[in-house]
């Protein structure tokens, strides 16, 4: 029932909020994220601090610094690694949420890393996809399999362990190689310039779900994929839709962390 609740909220989000319009009006070269004349939702989707199999305590302090995101259906697998923790949805088969942290030990090292996709082993075969599930993606869908926590931040021990596909997605190769490889290397310049950054990346969906031709479990293909960003007392987020044009300059995603809370139906406990 939570569950319904939760996406029954979202799409009032959806059908009240203009973000709706976004690949149309990134493909018109239209779109400027947190314009002078951004009104919140009037009614923000509703976050149910206690639906969540995630302990009021902290379990990985050193990926998330201000505590675990709450909102996410009490179903979902709590994972925790060295180098990041995430929530994996059992229903969409996809992490709502990737937690890390990044220095300059983290981004240094051998880039001779490969792509060999694992199901994740902490996590039960029938809530999580196989590397055949995939089959097909990119010819059917134009579908990358796209890392949350990004393969090439991750250059010391553990790297392979950003392969498991509890930390992949199914995204559009216009916006893998694009706009959120960018931000991706952005994350990296911010290391080199301040030494330290966390990240919280995840997904957001709409009202018409879309799951893998060739999988053999359910699933749902994210929507929409968001980033927030903290350093030096900063804080950044943003949203790109799973249809974002190859070429959109990654900064026309920059948004606020409320409009990411509406999305996601989540609450990261940080300031708006």
């Amino acid at each position: 029932m939570k569950e319904v609740q939760r996406l029954l909220a979202l799409t009032t989000s959806i059908i009240k909020h203009p973000i709706r319009a976004i690949p149309i009006l990134i493909g018109l070269s239209l779109v400027v994220f947190g314009a002078q004349n951004y009104q919140p939702a009037a009614d923000p989707v509703a976050i149910d601090p206690t639906a969540s199999t995630e302990a009021t305590t902290n379990p990985c302090p050193v990926h998330l610094p201000n505590g675990l995101p709450t909102g996410t259906p009490t179903t979902n697998d709590l994972i925790v690694r060295d180098i990041y923790c995430l929530s994996s949805n059992d229903d969409t088969k996809f992490a709502d949420w990737v937690a890390f942290r990044l220095d300059q030990e983290t981004i240094t090292g051998s880039s001779d890393q490969d792509r060999e996709w694992e199901a994740d082993p902490k996590i039960h075969r029938d809530e999580t996809l196989e590397p055949e599930d995939f089959r097909g993606a990119y010819k059917w869908g134009n579908y990358d399999r796209g890392h949350l926590a990004p393969l090439a931040s991750f250059r010391g021990k553990n790297w392979q362990q950003v392969n498991y596909l509890s930390n992949i997605t199914p995204q559009k190769a216009g916006l893998n190689r694009g706009a959120w490889k960018e931000l991706e290397e952005y994350e990296r310049d911010l290391v080199r310039q301040y030494g330290e950054v966390y990240v919280i990346v995840g997904t957001a969906y709409d009202d018409h779900p879309l799951g893998l031709i060739n999988a053999d479990e359910p699933n749902d293909i994210p929507d929409y994929f968001w980033r927030i960003i903290q350093y030096e007392g900063k804080l950044e987020a943003y949203l790109f839709p799973q249809d974002t044009p190859s070429g959109t300059d990654f900064r026309l995603g920059k948004t606020t962390v409320h409009e990411v809370e509406q999305w996601s139906g989540l609450n990261f406990g940080l300031q708006k």
